[in-house]
């Protein structure tokens, strides 16, 4: 898609949200990076927190930021009902420990990564956004399957010739593989969000009206 006055319109709008979004997703991988504590239910509560700011961002964004495209903002209010759903179902099952943080992570990421991938394949032809939503949505589709193939019962000492002491198991490798996928993902939005931003200037018109590609 080239770029048009429209395009330039939707992106001075829009640019805020993946930047909103990439704020609470940085926060909490940077608190997993540097936290000891990889419990189950202490993943839960630091996803629940992730999900609800991020289903508060799409509100906005569905309801403010994307008024000229009907389909996504429809798309994008649904993802932020989701957003809600897997939060509250975050809060409340963190005591239940590994089996319920692994089936709200992975039901949030099928459902949240196939609508956003779906999103940004129907509007390829008509959103300057559409590679965004494409490449986030197999990002936490992804998410998903790295879950459903880590065995909830692996554990492993820790020891060799580094001779650390201790176990690793599901927990602390999914909490992990959790800080990393936001990790990513806040890196993608940001650079996603300065580079709609910084292509915010309208192009120039050509001598017939037409604007310049």
């Amino acid at each position: 898609m080239s770029d048009s006055v429209d395009d330039a319109d939707e992106r001075a709008r829009y640019w805020p949200i993946p930047v909103l979004r990439a704020v609470p997703a940085a926060v909490v991988a940077v608190v997993i990076t540097f936290s000891a504590n990889h419990a189950a239910g202490y993943g839960l509560v630091l996803f629940g927190a992730v999900a609800l700011v991020d289903a508060v961002v799409l509100a906005v964004a569905g309801t403010r930021r994307l008024t000229d495209d009907p389909r996504s903002r429809r798309t994008t209010l649904v993802h932020a009902g989701i957003d809600v759903v897997a939060a509250v179902a975050a809060f409340a099952t963190s005591s239940l420990g590994l089996p319920a943080f692994i089936a709200v992570v992975v039901a949030w990421a099928i459902l949240s990564g196939a609508l956003e991938l779906t999103q940004g394949l129907r509007a390829r032809s008509r959103s300057p956004f559409a590679r965004d939503w494409t490449t986030i949505g197999g990002l936490t589709l992804l998410l998903a399957v790295a879950f459903l193939l880590t065995p909830p019962d692996y554990s492993q000492r820790l020891g060799g010739i580094e001779k650390v002491s201790g176990t690793l198991d599901a927990s602390i490798v999914l909490v992990g593989l959790l800080g990393a996928y936001l990790a990513i993902a806040a890196v993608f939005h940001v650079i996603a969000g300065l580079s709609h931003k910084w292509g915010t200037a309208a192009p120039t018109a050509a001598p017939d009206g037409a604007p310049h590609a």
